[in-house]
């Protein structure tokens, strides 16, 4: 099967209200062009680093703009409409960086809360530290929709690549990795990550991603991506503001790709061990 699929791409502010106005705009755009499955990029709801200002106007899941938006597009445009992620305020007062995906009814097919933190210091001085604002997920997701299986990720889960393995041995034909990078680890390895977690599971890869300078003073990368099971670009925007990447998606390139080089099939269990003068750390070189 061959089907049509978009990345969006933004540059989310510090207000829900805006940024839903926004991915409601480009999702109708994108659909206007025939895609049937459309992505917004990790925070699509606000890009805001100052803590109480992106308390003020976190909602629950049931009262949050960008979820009710998401909802009403997918219906209206009769679209598969996956919200990379939002901010979910949780009932204990933690937050949530919760991906979901709306089917063309309109109704919630799951939802997938990031994984891995992205709690780093980077040479240009940036740090950061999710672990302190978000509660990280526990469950991988893997979604069975009509026209191929989809994996879920979000931004520093690319890095992990028994995530995704997991995922495509499960079946999922199509990754999926809405981002909100930072210019700097943006320009040293987005393309090569996406297009690792491609070639080695013999899936196709979506990213939208937010891209340029936010109201909030950060910078992000951008470079929404869909890259092909053999790790060809198929579609890539540029580094700042709003996009729209497109490409069509042939579900069969993912078995061709598998049975070229089967390393799903191939791979085995192993034990590790170490050498005691390695242990021990007495070798030299």
């Amino acid at each position: 099967m061959t089907f049509k699929a978009a990345a969006i791409q933004m540059c989310s502010g510090v207000n829900p209200e805006k940024n839903a106005a926004s991915m409601a705009r480009l999702v109708r755009e994108a659909a206007g062009h025939g895609a049937i499955y459309v992505q917004t990029p990790e925070m699509t709801g606000a890009v805001q680093k100052d803590r109480p200002g992106l308390m003020a106007v976190l909602r629950d899941e049931e009262h949050d703009i960008i979820v009710k938006t998401a909802g009403d597009l997918a219906r209206e445009l009769s679209i598969h409409l996956h919200v990379g992620s939002t901010a979910i305020l949780l009932p204990d007062g933690k937050i949530a960086n919760r991906a979901f995906l709306f089917g063309p009814d309109g109704r919630k097919i799951c939802a997938y809360d990031k994984i891995h933190m992205f709690d780093v210091d980077l040479d240009n001085g940036e740090s950061w530290r999710e672990s302190a604002v978000y509660r990280p997920g526990d469950k991988a997701m893997v979604a069975d929709l009509p026209f191929a299986k989809l994996g879920f990720g979000i931004c520093y889960d690319v890095r992990f690549p028994q995530l995704f393995r997991a995922e495509a041995v499960a079946g999922a034909q199509i990754l999926t990795t809405p981002a909100a990078f930072t210019r700097q680890t943006g320009e040293a390895h987005w393309e090569v990550l996406l297009r690792a977690r491609a070639i080695e599971n013999g899936a196709f890869v979506i990213s939208a991603a937010q891209a340029g300078v936010h109201e909030d003073g950060r910078e992000t990368y951008g470079h929404s991506m869909i890259v092909d099971p053999w790790g060809k670009v198929l579609a890539v925007a540029g580094g700042a503001g709003e996009a729209i990447v497109m490409a069509d998606i042939d579900v069969g390139a993912v078995a061709a790709a598998r049975a070229k080089i089967p390393n799903l099939k191939n791979a085995r269990d192993f034990e590790l061990s170490m050498q005691p003068e390695l242990a021990k750390g007495g070798v030299t070189v």
